[in-house]
């Protein structure tokens, strides 16, 4: 058996995509055949799992979160499949709120090696990736564990995805945007093509909002799929009440009923569509026999716990960290700023990995910013401090500061912003990681 660090240090040792920013997607490096054979002799464990499967490139986690908690409402037991991490490895496999167990996830990664081993010594090219050894993982955990269904969200893309061998009861396309474009393709549409390679022929998808020409490519290929789709903003529809910097109130009329003053503890527009989306697979997978309450849909929105997504961490400075990584979530997060801070001094703590979009998030939110630090994440992947700054200065209302350390950064933000003001800690769920980290919000325990 593994130790946790053994099992962490196989883990490291696998080719890991997450921290490569020059990788190509082709076939030879994206494909099923791994996944399916590493599977195969687990005893496909994925075949006994009823899930919901989400793609698309903003709010894949929350919405896979919200829709968890109300099932966990319901009284299911329900697997939570997601990516990246913030802290702790753990955090990407869990039941319902209970991460994975250090024993439990050290025993499954052992169990996968030894089955790794053993391909190996038959072809001796097989060589599985970091992703798809996780995947593989939590496919096998759910299985023993015997949950009543298991909300997987996809890592990259979709169509060439590792989750992408599962049949899911309901599927979601979240929002499309240019993101992985070196990847994917350098054009939405391109983009949404790989988004929509989990549309499975005759399956029932939920598709929230979209760019006028994603929508009408997503609905193509529901139909030549002839798949069943539902549409946030027409089939389910949801109505503000009241914002906070803290949470929000909010109807929706959905497919089934409608749901009055749902209260959720997120901020920011961009997750009522990510709740309404929610509400409309949860409401879908009744037609499947599960036994989903009003009552339950109300309390397991309010009781939704996602870290790092427009979070106040502390107070006088109000921090806020938010982990927008492109330009449209950046915008998302501008607006969130200029309704609720728009009259209060601004610093801005960003950092960002080197296949981001850093002039696009910079034209979102250096212009609200008094002043912006900039700082770097521990990662091979950090775009370098003099970069960042090259590459923003001219979206700055004056040149920004650079600070190689964390921590430095941190405290110099703070008293920039003073007693009054707010510190907004964004562009990267690493940076934000470290942040929550740093500040003993999440530890690894």
């Amino acid at each position: 058996m593994f130790s946790y660090r053994q099992a962490l240090d196989y883990l490291e040792s696998l080719i890991n995509y997450e921290k490569k920013s020059d990788l190509t997607y082709n076939k030879r490096l994206f494909n099923l055949d791994r996944i399916r054979l590493l599977l195969e002799r687990l005893g496909n464990p994925h075949f006994s799992l009823k899930t919901v499967h989400i793609a698309g490139t903003k709010g894949k986690g929350s919405t896979a979160a919200i829709i968890t908690s109300i099932l966990a409402d319901a009284g299911y037991k329900v697997g939570l499949y997601t990516s990246p991490h913030l802290v702790s490895p753990r955090e990407r496999i869990r039941i319902c709120e209970r991460l994975i167990e250090k024993e439990e996830f050290s025993f499954f990664i052992w169990k996968i090696k030894k089955i790794v081993d053993g391909i190996k010594e038959e072809r001796r090219t097989f060589s599985p990736t970091f992703f798809e050894v996780y995947t593989s993982c939590a496919f096998a955990y759910f299985y023993e564990k015997k949950v009543d269904v298991a909300v997987i969200e996809v890592g990259l893309g979709g169509r060439l995805d590792a989750t992408n061998v599962i049949t899911p009861l309901v599927g979601v396309i979240t929002p499309v945007s240019l993101d992985h474009t070196k990847q994917l393709g350098n054009d939405l549409i391109s983009i949404a093509k790989e988004k929509a390679g989990i549309i499975k022929p005759h399956s029932t998808i939920v598709i929230s909002r979209q760019e006028r020409k994603v929508l009408s490519l997503l609905e193509r290929i529901c139909r030549e799929r002839k798949a069943k789709f539902y549409k946030i903003g027409e089939d389910i529809k949801f109505n503000l009440k009241k914002a906070t910097p803290a949470y929000q109130v909010f109807d929706v009329k959905g497919i089934k009923k409608d749901y009055s003053s749902l209260f959720i503890p997120l901020a920011g527009e961009h997750q009522l569509w990510n709740a309404a989306t929610a509400v409309g697979v949860v409401e879908l997978l009744s037609f499947y026999g599960f036994k989903i309450s009003c009552e339950n849909i109300f309390q397991g929105i309010k009781n939704v716990s996602w870290p790092g997504r427009i979070q106040t961490i502390d107070h006088t400075p109000d921090v806020i960290v938010d982990c927008a990584h492109n330009g449209a979530s950046a915008q998302y997060l501008a607006r969130f700023l200029n309704s609720f801070y728009k009259e209060k001094k601004i610093i801005l703590v960003l950092s960002v990995l080197k296949n981001k979009d850093i002039e696009a998030i910079a034209r979102a939110l250096c212009p609200l910013a008094n002043r912006v630090i900039v700082t770097k994440i521990n990662s091979p992947r950090a775009l370098p401090v003099d970069e960042i700054y090259s590459k923003i200065k001219r979206y700055c209302t004056k040149d920004p500061v650079k600070k190689e350390n964390l921590e430095e950064a941190l405290k110099i933000a703070e008293e920039m912003a003073g007693k009054s003001g707010v510190v907004c800690i964004t562009g990267s769920v690493y940076l934000v990681g470290e942040v929550l980290s740093f500040k003993g919000i999440i530890t690894e325990k």
